[in-house]
C-alpha cells in the first residue's frame, strides 16, 4: 500500500465523489468522528458526491440519507440504496418483497444456530431494522471474540448456503450474491445513469474491513483508513492507499488531501 501523499493532484482532478464506509472510517472507538462529519460537508460543499457503502441497517440508511450531507446511502452490504429526491425518501432493493420474507425466515434459523454454536455471540443490537441480513455481533456490544469465533462464524453461514462478509464489529450473512460493489453499480446507475466501470477512475472509495474488499478490488483510488492494517490478512485486495489515522481520523485526512490536491 502507497502513503496517502501518493495519491497526486491528477488522480484527483477528475474526481466526481467519494464512496466511503462508515464503521470505523467514520467512527473511531463507536462515536462518529467530528471532523469526519465536517468532511462530508466539506467535500459536497466542493462540488464532490458523497455517499456511504454500510454494511449497517435500513433504518440507519433511512435516518443518515435524510439527515447528513451525503447524496445517497448503500445499505446492508450492498442490498438496498436510499436517497432524498424532492424532498423525499426514495427506497431501492436488489431483492423483490417476497423474496426477502422468504430470506428473512431462513436467516432467523441460521442465526439461532449460530449462537448456540459459537459462544459469546449476539444479534447486533441494529438488527431489528433490517430488511435483508443478520448481523453476528462479535465486538460492539460484547466481549471481543478471537479470530478463531470469527472464522466458525464464517464457516457456519458459508455451512447454511449464505454469503457472509466480516466488518469491524458484525459478520453480517445473507442469501443472494450481492456486495457493497453491487449495491453501489446499482445506486450509480438509478441516480445519475452512470455505468460504474466506466465511472471507477472518477470516484474515490475509502473503508477499513473485509466487507470492503470488493471496493478495494475495483477502484483505482481506493483507500484504507491506518486501521485496515487489522483486516489485511481477511483480503485478497488491499487498498492502493492508507491514511496516516485511524478511522474518522484517518477520513478527514484524505478529505483534506483531496481537496488541497484539486486547489
Amino acid at each position: 500500500m502507497l502513503a496517502l501523499q501518493a495519491l497526486d493532484a491528477a488522480a484527483c482532478a477528475g474526481l466526481d465523489g467519494v464512496f466511503c464506509d462508515i464503521d470505523d472510517t467514520l467512527t473511531w472507538h463507536g462515536r462518529l468522528v467530528p471532523e469526519a462529519f465536517v468532511a462530508l460537508h466539506r467535500l459536497r460543499e466542493a462540488g464532490l458526491r458523497v455517499v456511504p457503502i454500510t454494511g449497517r441497517p435500513a433504518g440507519w440508511v433511512d435516518h443518515i440519507a435524510r439527515m447528513w450531507p451525503v447524496d445517497g446511502v448503500v445499505g446492508e452490504n450492498g442490498g438496498l440504496w436510499f436517497t432524498m429526491r424532492e424532498g423525499r425518501m426514495a427506497r431501492a432493493f436488489l431483492q423483490d418483497d417476497a423474496t426477502r420474507q422468504d430470506h428473512r425466515r431462513r436467516l432467523e434459523a441460521v442465526a439461532a444456530h449460530i449462537l448456540a454454536e459459537v459462544p459469546g455471540t449476539a444479534l447486533a443490537s441494529d438488527q431489528p431494522y433490517r430488511e435483508l441480513d443478520v448481523a453476528i455481533d462479535f465486538c460492539e456490544d460484547v466481549p471481543r471474540l478471537g479470530d478463531a469465533a470469527i472464522d466458525r462464524i464464517v464457516d457456519l453461514f458459508h455451512e447454511a448456503g449464505a454469503t457472509c462478509k466480516v466488518s469491524s464489529i458484525h459478520v453480517n450473512g445473507w442469501f443472494g450474491t450481492f456486495d457493497k460493489l453491487a449495491g453501489c453499480r446499482a445506486l450509480l446507475a438509478d441516480l445519475w445513469g452512470d455505468d460504474l466501470d466506466d465511472a471507477a477512475r472518477r470516484w474515490v472509495f475509502v473503508g477499513d474491513s473485509a466487507n470492503d474488499e470488493p471496493m478495494f478490488a475495483h477502484f483505482a483510488q481506493s483507500v484504507g483508513v491506518a486501521n485496515v492494517a487489522g483486516f489485511l490478512h481477511r483480503m485478497s485486495h488491499h487498498p492502493r492507499y492508507v491514511t496516516p489515522s485511524p478511522g474518522g481520523h484517518g477520513f478527514a485526512e484524505l478529505a483534506d488531501h483531496l481537496l488541497a490536491q484539486r486547489r
